[in-house]
């Protein structure tokens, strides 16, 4: 009887031993051991009736709790094996979420590497357009002020021969104002003879006769200073018009000049251009026009 509560006892501890494996094979740490039996909620799997029904002799008794606890055993060794590939599972999915997480960085780092390339090359696409238009642009610029240069140079000739000829004229008018004046003078000096070989009567006549060759003489002088007046203007407007000409193709074409030909220019007319940028040099140049 001993032998048989004994076997009872153990056989009704039994499922919760097996869950207490369980537990351990899960969470090798927790060393709590579950007491008494499992309740009803667990379905039955484990539950063993151990009430021997009327009548059962003691070895009938002993067979089934044999059979029981065969069965609690092979259950348990269920429940470990079971406890056993949860943890494989477990230890697998903790790979699986590493591999992950390893896979996740590398996709990371290459997209990022592949990031950065794309936009290395997107700039270098992008400087190297904008080199071409550069190019282009000064190339065009080029030709423009070769074509601006062309016509103040032909326009610049035009007016210096107007100018020239102008000089001419001038020249020619004084020339014979010089003419008429040595003209008057021969007249007046011709006037004087006839005034001082007249008569002590015709004096006074003589006398205003010489007033009128004075008069008609300083009258020519004046005529001849007029012309030489004219000539001097004619030269000074031929001057200034070169000068407008010159600031006129400042005012419109230095834009065109690339900064070492106006720092060239400015040098040649006094400025020191050096450290100024190229709007500076093309104000300072038009200014100095102006002032000359």
């Amino acid at each position: 009887m001993s032998v048989s509560e004994s076997i009872r006892t153990g056989l009704k501890e039994m499922p919760s031993n097996a869950a207490w494996l369980a537990s351990q094979a899960l969470h090798p740490g927790d060393t709590k051991k579950p007491t008494g039996r499992r309740s009803s909620s667990d379905g039955g799997k484990f539950r063993i009736d151990a009430a021997p029904a009327a009548g059962d002799s003691v070895d009938v008794r002993m067979q089934r709790a044999r059979e029981a606890g065969e069965s609690a055993r092979e259950a348990e060794d269920r429940a470990v094996q079971a406890a056993m590939a949860a943890r494989d599972r477990s230890e697998y999915a903790r790979q699986v979420s590493e591999q992950g997480r390893a896979r996740v960085e590398q996709v990371q780092s290459q997209t990022t590497r592949e990031v950065e390339q794309r936009v290395a090359e997107a700039e270098k696409a992008a400087k190297e357009a904008i080199e071409r238009e550069r190019q282009a642009a000064e190339e065009e610029a080029e030709e423009q002020r070769q074509e601006a240069q062309a016509e103040v140079e032909s326009e610049t000739e035009e007016a210096q021969q107007e100018a020239e000829e102008a000089q001419a004229r001038a020249a020619e008018l004084v020339e014979d104002a010089a003419q008429k004046l040595a003209q008057a003078k021969q007249l007046a000096d011709e006037a004087a003879r006839v005034a001082r070989e007249a008569a002590e009567q015709a004096h006074r006549e003589a006398q205003q006769l010489a007033e009128e060759a004075e008069h008609q003489a300083s009258e020519a002088e004046a005529r001849v200073k007029a012309a030489e007046q004219i000539g001097e203007q004619a030269a000074a407007t031929g001057r200034q018009t070169v000068r407008e000409l010159k600031r006129d193709s400042a005012n419109g074409g230095l834009e065109s000049f690339k900064k070492t030909e106006l720092i060239e220019l400015a040098n040649s007319i006094g400025i020191e251009g050096q450290s100024m940028s190229k709007a500076e040099l093309v104000d300072a140049i038009a200014k100095a026009s102006s002032k000359r």
